[in-house]
């Protein structure tokens, strides 16, 4: 988990240091910050540094969708287990959860952000936006020198020239779009009835796809049996496991056998491309 946040880390917002993930939050207008680290056996260890108290519930309430507490790996990996492939990867971590997503405006962002380009770049991408839309944190703490801002609010991204930050013109109405639609309807990023039902409502959105929509069910809506099937990197893992690269309609009936832990059956195959 530690190692997938690392790696999407976004400058200024986040940062990972001697097993600890630290990032800023905002709640109503209200900042702060937390820190996260493993903690005596299967626990985490949090500290939370936020003026409203009121606001606890909250915060820890996000932090068990981020962390996929609620997740029962042996009950996953049981059903998982019966695919050859699937078998030998929940063998190989068998502890592994879903990595979710603090704010469902700040993951469609990531997830826009991440079309087509490398992690690396879309981080890269995403650390020009919280510099520049992101609100500076109200107090900046010593031992968290890397926390400077909080992610930037949907009304702001939808009134900016993202194309200015260095991406293509369409990527940036895309988020612009995105944000606009947030503010004419605070609840879209809510869990659906269904996930068909959610994915339909995210792909209505301009410049969303199915890739995208998928993605945001499983880090924000925590939709267990989302599949990205056409994403490069499930293609790349299964043809270095079993030789032949699929396209997108083999995925998808292969990933039949994994319902309905298809979002577990993707974060192991992302988790085993070496």
């Amino acid at each position: 988990m530690l190692g997938f946040l690392q790696a999407r880390a976004i400058a200024g917002l986040e940062w990972v240091a001697d097993d600890c993930y630290y990032r800023s939050i905002s709640l109503d207008g209200t900042h702060g910050t937390i820190a996260v680290r493993p903690g005596a056996g299967h626990a985490l260890e949090v500290t939370i540094r936020f003026p409203r108290l009121a606001a606890l519930p909250a915060i820890i309430a996000r932090l068990r969708r981020v962390f996929d507490l609620a997740a029962d790996p042996e009950i996953i990996n049981r059903q998982l287990a019966e695919d050859p492939l699937m078998s030998t990867l929940t063998a190989a971590r068998p502890g592994l959860r879903v990595p979710g997503a603090w704010d469902g405006f700040e993951l469609a962002m990531r997830a826009v952000l991440g079309q087509q380009i490398t992690v690396t770049a879309a981080v890269k991408l995403a650390g020009k936006l919280v510099q520049q839309y992101g609100e500076p944190l109200h107090e900046i703490a010593v031992d968290r020198p890397g926390l400077t801002h909080v992610f930037p609010q949907a009304e702001r991204v939808a009134a900016a020239d993202l194309a200015t930050l260095g991406m293509p013109r369409t990527r940036a109405a895309t988020l612009s779009g995105v944000a606009a639609a947030l503010v004419a309807n605070p609840r879209l990023f809510d869990t659906r009835a269904s996930l068909e039902e959610a994915v339909l409502t995210l792909r209505e959105l301009p410049g969303i796809g199915d890739w995208t929509a998928q993605y945001i069910a499983i880090r924000q809506l925590r939709e267990t049996d989302a599949f990205p099937a056409g994403d490069v990197g499930l293609m790349q893992a299964i043809a270095q496991h079993e030789g032949d690269r699929p396209n997108a309609r083999q995925l998808t009936e292969r990933a039949e056998a994994w319902r309905p832990w298809r979002a577990y059956a993707a974060q192991h195959l992302w988790a085993s491309i070496v």
